[in-house]
């Protein structure tokens, strides 16, 4: 990671600009026909508990203000990597890898035996990043009954689950 950038557990006041470093992510997705709704981000009410309970990372420029975020959360008695977006001003740096990593490291330390996440198979910036970070794709048989609804929650945003994989990282 470029020594511009810092990732820091995330402050009360980085919430607010934490929608639009999504809403600029998902603009890569354009054209890729697979986000119907570019606008949807994480509601700003999650970010908030997830900031008080100490599971959304930030990535800072030399400013100290956000250019990047990952979001935590319990699924299955597992850590689950719900949201990672960077910036594209700052992306090609780094920054993905380490904010994975410190939820990875976060992860482990709390007692987590794996991590998982729900991401597009065939774009290059989702699932063979992963993969390259030591996650590897759930088969269908693998998926838990809190995995399959949270494909539903997916599917009900609008992705389309048929290009969506579930994968795993042990820690």
């Amino acid at each position: 990671m470029d020594n511009d950038y810092k990732i820091r557990l995330a402050d009360p006041q980085d919430i607010p600009s934490l929608p639009e470093i999504e809403q600029a992510a998902g603009k890569l997705f354009a054209g890729l026909d697979l986000v119907q709704d570019l606008n949807h981000t994480v509601p700003v009410e999650e970010l908030k508990r997830a900031q008080k309970a100490s599971r959304l990372w930030v990535a800072t420029g030399l400013d100290g203000q956000p250019v990047g975020f990952a979001l935590a959360i319990e699924v299955d008695g597992l850590a689950h990597l719900d949201e990672l977006d960077v910036h594209p001003e700052h992306g090609r740096r780094g920054l993905g890898t380490a904010l994975v990593e410190t939820v990875c490291e976060w992860a482990k330390s709390t007692g987590f035996k794996a991590i998982t996440l729900s991401t597009f198979r065939d774009v290059p910036w989702n699932a063979p990043f992963y993969a390259r970070l030591g996650f590897h794709i759930l088969t269908e048989d693998e998926l838990t009954e809190c995995l399959l609804q949270l494909r539903e929650t997916e599917a009900g945003l609008g992705l389309p689950i048929s290009k969506r994989v579930v994968m795993r990282r042990e820690l």
